[in-house]
């Protein structure tokens, strides 16, 4: 079994290479990015909740067949885990303003890759790794105290940037404005940036080549959606956007 499991990560990882570099010529078009050419679409809400429900789904039914699901550690995996995807599922959706539509094709490559990382993760956490990989002490370890804190404080940059960019509308107002503020004094995608920080810190608190490969996957998906962005600001918005010089995703760096 871990065998196999071990397999499965790098073909995972593999694929996120893959998509890593096809989305440097292929936008993804959803929100600002928006494509009718990806097919039909449901509003954005409806789209966020089926893309992010199942893999909250998933991990649920896998902690609750499992044998460990009352051990302290990897009970705290899950409910981490769980506690982004019930704000991503079932509370983000309901904040999303106006009436943006997201395409059926995105929600079904959305679906269908969260539910193979419920099986990356859940599978680590509750039938793969030994027993002994995470005593009582491990709350004590540098990985956990790390991880949790860079957890915590990308899932606050996340959260905080998605309502930055809620609210620059008014209602009944489609026009894009540039977002400022917080963690977009130094990125044009400051969410992206959370996001990535939220799974490096998950990666680093459970010490698992399967948090690492999630963690790789959320920077291969992200980092060239950012570029994208960049992009769009800047022919949008000129100079009004590039004096700023803030970086695309990684502040400072990238």
């Amino acid at each position: 079994m871990a065998e196999i499991f071990n397999t499965f990560l790098v073909v995972m990882a593999l694929v996120a290479l893959v998509v890593f570099i096809a989305l440097y010529f292929v936008e993804a078009g959803y929100g600002m990015l928006f494509n009718k050419k990806w097919g039909l679409s449901i509003p954005n809400r409806w789209g966020w909740m089926l893309m992010e429900a199942p893999v909250f789904i998933a991990m649920a039914a896998l902690w609750y067949f499992s044998d460990r699901r009352t051990e302290p550690v990897c009970l705290c995996f899950f409910l981490l885990f769980q506690l982004h995807y019930l704000q991503r599922a079932f509370i983000f959706p309901f904040l999303i303003k106006g009436n943006s539509r997201m395409p059926l094709g995105i929600i079904s490559m959305g679906i269908f890759f969260n539910i193979l990382n419920a099986l990356m993760q859940g599978g680590w956490i509750f039938y793969i790794s030994s027993p002994e990989r995470y005593p009582v002490s491990w709350f004590h370890s540098p990985q956990f105290i790390i991880g949790t804190i860079l957890f915590f404080c990308g899932m606050f940059i996340n959260i905080h940037s998605d309502k930055i960019i809620r609210d620059l509308r008014k209602p009944g107002d489609k026009r894009h404005y540039i977002p400022r503020g917080g963690m977009f004094r130094y990125v044009s995608s400051a969410n992206y940036f959370g996001e990535i920080l939220e799974w490096t810190g998950f990666a680093v608190l459970t010490w698992s080549w399967a948090g690492a490969v999630f963690a790789w996957w959320t920077f291969a998906n992200l980092t060239p959606r950012s570029a994208a962005l960049y992009r769009r600001y800047k022919n949008e918005f000129g100079n009004e956007f590039t004096k700023e010089k803030r970086k695309r995703i990684i502040p400072f760096i990238y």
